[in-house]
């Protein structure tokens, strides 16, 4: 049998090149795509409608890469510990994608799984209307947030030797950067749990 005269690709292939890209320039075109794999532009429109499906799979790609297991559909707040925690550590890996995504409407099933989980673990919480898109909003971006924090330089916050004396005294305190940034996500979770709950309790008052 003839070999053909252009490579066989496949999605996943697909995916995995344009993260590559994302992860090495913050964006990818189609061009450069067809270029990383070795094969025409043109035959990646066999594969998928353009360039706004590959962001999508490339969303749901990192999210399946980093999965959560809610061990109880009652205790809404280890589901939204579990969910928080996944989503941060599936956009960590990946920085210089969440630019790309956040420009672009949530339609990856994986995703939208995710979300339909965190709005199940805020209605038993006991959020109804508007304040359970309200949530999710704040949920969403908090944890998108603390990625790029993960993500960040070492020396975040280079003050002067001379001035900014409080912010300098909370440099020194504030531990290794791998040890300040995992410290000041639970210090942030444990803030935005204890909004909730006074959410709740404001709303049933």
């Amino acid at each position: 049998m003839a070999r053909p005269l252009v490579p066989l690709i496949s999605i996943d292939a697909l995916v995995t090149a344009a993260l590559e890209l994302v992860d090495e320039a913050g964006d990818f075109s189609l061009p450069k795509l067809a270029k990383r794999i070795g094969v025409s532009q043109s035959s990646i429109y066999n594969h998928v409608s353009g360039r706004e499906e590959i962001l999508e799979l490339m969303r749901g790609r990192i999210i399946a890469e980093s999965p959560y297991v809610l061990t109880d559909e009652h205790d809404w707040e280890a589901s939204l510990r579990a969910i928080v925690r996944s989503y941060r550590d599936a956009f960590a890996r990946h920085p210089k994608l969440a630019p790309l995504l956040v420009l672009q409407t949530v339609q990856d099933d994986k995703v939208m799984a995710l979300y339909e989980n965190l709005a199940v673990a805020l209605g038993v919480a006991g959020f109804q209307g508007r304040d359970v898109m309200s949530a999710i909003s704040t949920i969403d971006s908090f944890a998108l947030g603390f990625a790029l924090d993960l993500a960040a330089p070492e020396v975040v916050w280079a003050p002067p030797a001379q001035g900014y004396p409080a912010l300098t005294h909370a440099l020194a305190h504030a531990g290794p950067a791998g040890e300040r940034g995992e410290a000041a996500f639970d210090f942030g979770l444990e803030i935005l749990i204890a909004g909730l709950h006074s959410r709740l309790q404001s709303t049933v008052s």
